[in-house]
Order: C-alpha cells, then sequence, then structure tokens
C-alpha cells in the first residue's frame, strides 16, 4: 500500500520478490508466476462507465511501460467528471477513425454531446508508437498541439480545424464554421525517455482540464505513475 497507494499488486515481479523475501522455503518462479496469475489476475476488473481496466492494463503503468489505450480512454472519463462535464475527453482511437473515414465516420460519436458547450476539448493523438494531445479552447476558438518530445504534426491539427469546422456546420454553429487559430505550445514539460509520452499527455490532461499550470518533469514520472494508478483504482481524481 506504501508503494503503490493500493493492496492490488501492480506485477508479478513484485509477489515474487515479495515471496523470496518472506518465504523460507525454495519456491520457483513457475510456480509463483502460475499462481500469480491464477490468484491476483483471474476475475479482477476495475470498471467505471463503459470501461474496464484488467490488471494487464493496470501493469502498462509499471515502471517505463507505454501506456494503452484502455488506461488513456477510463483517466479521461474520470478527467470529465471533474470538470463537471466543461471538458470533453475524445476516445483515443477517435483521431484514428477520423482520418481512416474523414467526418462522416465519426459525426456519430457527438450525437449526444454538444462540443460547442464546453470549454475545452482534449484529444489524444496516438501516431506509431508516440502518444501526443490536441487542446482546443472553445471560447477563442485555438487549438493547441502539445507535444512531450517537441515533435510537430501540423497535420494533426489542420485535420481537427477541418473537423471541428464540419461539426460546426453539422450542429448549425455559425459562429464556430471559420476564425479557428493554431497553436504549437513550446516551453511546456519535456520526457527524456522514449517510453512516457502517454503518462505526460494524461498529465497534461489533467492540468489543463482544471486550468493548473504545467508544472512537472521526467523526475515526476514515477509519482505521477503510482497516482494514475491509484486514481484508477479509486475510480476517482485525488485533489
Amino acid at each position: 500500500y506504501i508503494k503503490y497507494g493500493s493492496f492490488i499488486p501492480l506485477s508479478e515481479s513484485d509477489v515474487l520478490e515479495h515471496l523470496k523475501k518472506t518465504s523460507s522455503s525454495d519456491l520457483s518462479s513457475r510456480l509463483v508466476k502460475t499462481t500469480y496469475r491464477h490468484i491476483y489476475t483471474r476475475g479482477f476488473m476495475v470498471t467505471y462507465n463503459k470501461h474496464n481496466l484488467r490488471l494487464e492494463d493496470l501493469s502498462t503503468l509499471e515502471d517505463q511501460n507505454w501506456l494503452n489505450d484502455q488506461i488513456i480512454n477510463m483517466y479521461g472519463e474520470l478527467i470529465m467528471d471533474v470538470a463537471e462535464q466543461k471538458v470533453h475527453f475524445f476516445n483515443s482511437f477517435f483521431y484514428k477513425q477520423l482520418v481512416a473515414k474523414g467526418y462522416d465516420g465519426v459525426k456519430r460519436w457527438t450525437k449526444k454531446v454538444d462540443l460547442f458547450s464546453k470549454w475545452l476539448l482534449l484529444i489524444p493523438i496516438h501516431l506509431e508508437i508516440h502518444w501526443s494531445l490536441i487542446a482546443i479552447t472553445m471560447a477563442t476558438k485555438t487549438i493547441s498541439y502539445y507535444d512531450s518530445q517537441g515533435i510537430v504534426f501540423r497535420h494533426t491539427t489542420n485535420n481537427i480545424m477541418k473537423y471541428l469546422q464540419s461539426e460546426a456546420r453539422e450542429k448549425k454553429q455559425a459562429a464556430f464554421q471559420k476564425g479557428w487559430k493554431i497553436a504549437i505550445i513550446k516551453g511546456i514539460p519535456q520526457q527524456k525517455n522514449d517510453s512516457d509520452c502517454g503518462v505526460f499527455v494524461l498529465e497534461y490532461c489533467r492540468r489543463l482540464s482544471v486550468k493548473q499550470p504545467l508544472l512537472f518533469s521526467q523526475n515526476n514520472m514515477p509519482q505521477i505513475r503510482k497516482r494514475i494508478y491509484k486514481e484508477l483504482c479509486d475510480r476517482r481524481l485525488n485533489d
């Protein structure tokens, strides 16, 4: 609990390490791993709204693993709840679907959502093996691009601008059919490895959604990973 903020073990290596320290008998690694899979992982699930997380999903928060879509999407749901529905977090598969099938392929995704009543839209972008973020401030019609490696994929912001214009036409929002601005955000926290981009994106989202400054660094990643893990298990963001 002290290490992770939860009584649920994060990985089978933690179980192995603990048993080696506490067991007087010579337990084989194969036996422990089999026991771990059957006892700890069988049936365990964190469920929130339509999202389900298993231990293998949570294990992506361990060490320097890459976060998966399930972690990204459920955390986005928690962010929306804290923001009292003034923030909309797009599913991580949204952008891929938009690129593959165009506006008609995604217009049903916001059938029950009025994007133009929100003050902030958050769109995680996953290209190949890298996560970045597009944040849209509706009041100023600004599309902002955040990347923890300083990479700029300008086609992503252009695609999102076209999407917003199409959505405005579909929802008959004349004020949002033009006047959009694109901003590449610089001077933000940057990762120092090749594995923490997803964690940086979630921390950008969390702080932007509650209007907190982006004051964190690569050195904070271990603590942030553990905090996200606990928040997902508790199904709420901590203060």
